[in-house]
């Protein structure tokens, strides 16, 4: 797999049936790697490891609706009082980031009113705090870590 711009983290792989797996250890259990799950996971490693984010905090790949369309985010990290810190969309390293991305993220947080965005194909990674009064976004160097 593609190096990304994340610090090197330790993984745990199996390989079954000529697929190789990577170890979710939110989800609890080995994933088909493809390029975007190998950007998912090294985000996840990222929040854990560097930003300090519990496990009991965060959530992967789960449903949502948006205007009635089922959808999956990506990864999102709670507050302790159930509010949504944090919402992530990773997208495979060969996908450039352009504005339908963050029109994607704006969609997911229309329904789940994140204070945070994260953008990230594993190269180029984006940070918004959310300005819900002026009702827009502040880009940022990085997300803070957890308190």
């Amino acid at each position: 797999m593609q190096e990304l711009n994340f610090p090197k983290f330790v993984f745990r792989f199996k390989n079954s049936e000529n697929k190789v797996s990577i170890f979710d250890v939110i989800r609890k259990k080995f994933m088909v790697l493809q390029p975007e799950e190998w950007v998912r996971q090294h985000c996840v490693h990222y929040l854990i490891e560097v930003k300090k984010y519990p496990i009991s905090l965060i959530n992967v790949e789960k449903e949502l609706k948006v205007n009635d369309l089922k959808k999956r985010y990506d990864i999102v990290v709670f507050n302790t009082d159930g509010s949504i810190h944090l919402i992530v969309e990773c997208k495979a390293p060969k996908i450039e980031i352009k504005q339908n991305t963050f029109d994607q993220i704006a969609r997911y947080n229309l329904a789940l009113n994140a204070t945070y965005l994260m953008v990230t194909n594993g190269i180029n990674h984006y940070y918004c705090n959310m300005d819900f009064e002026a009702e827009k976004y502040h880009f940022l160097k990085d997300i803070p870590d957890y308190k």
